[in-house]
């Protein structure tokens, strides 16, 4: 076997591994660690590609500021982990049939239209090829709308889940520095003026 194609089973058959632990992980935060390596794997299959600057955009934006951003949601909003896995096991014959029907069909829609191309059918690229200038031509020339509408939709899942982590809960301590600050001193402290006294000294029983 081509090395090449070694390496490529192997990130992809990792890759699978990871994707599937991400579901069946019982454990939230261990499912987004799984998720990293999925990502990782992912970026080797890029590189793979020829496809560099999609392989390091997808180390440093997905795994460096989108991971780091779903393991501060897991760990800040309550979840309880075992109401969200009633009922897994029932389910999964209907997950199941769901996942082999989107695979059938990422086949046969990716060997319709690659089946036939080889390595050979490739475009041979010039020694000045730049992918990140080619990719970003593409994007904001071509591509631009999408881009936009998926920008916007990081920046509404970005305020989502500050909302989700800042909603009031019961039995949750909390300060409000706000109220800190107009504090004053006559609402805090009450000075109460009581006389001193002594009590009066009793005599002592004299026995007979």
């Amino acid at each position: 076997m081509d090395p090449k194609a070694f390496i490529f089973y192997l990130f992809a058959a990792v890759t699978v591994f990871a994707a599937l632990r991400v579901v069946t992980a019982r454990n939230p935060v261990h499912s987004a660690l799984f998720l990293v390596l999925a990502f990782f794997s992912a970026a080797g299959i890029w590189l793979l590609l020829r496809a560099e600057f999609l392989a390091i955009t997808l180390v440093l934006v997905y795994i460096g500021a989108v991971m780091v951003l779903f393991l501060f949601v897991v760990m800040m909003v309550d979840i309880n982990i075992d109401r969200m896995r009633e009922g897994f096991w029932s389910n999964l014959p209907v997950a199941a049939l769901v996942g082999a029907l989107v695979v059938l069909e990422l086949a046969a829609v990716l060997w319709s239209q690659f089946g036939r191309v080889g390595a050979a059918d490739a475009p041979r690229l010039p020694a000045d090829y730049n992918n990140t200038k080619a990719l970003g031509k593409l994007i904001y020339t071509e591509y631009v709308y999408p881009f936009e509408i998926a920008a916007v939709l990081l920046l509404v899942a970005i305020v989502a889940a500050i909302a989700l982590t800042l909603r009031r809960r019961t039995g949750v301590k909390g300060q409000n520095p706000s109220e800190q600050v107009r504090v004053r001193a006559k609402d805090r402290l009450r000075i109460v003026r009581m006389p001193s006294s002594r009590p009066a000294a009793t005599e002592p029983e004299q026995q007979p």
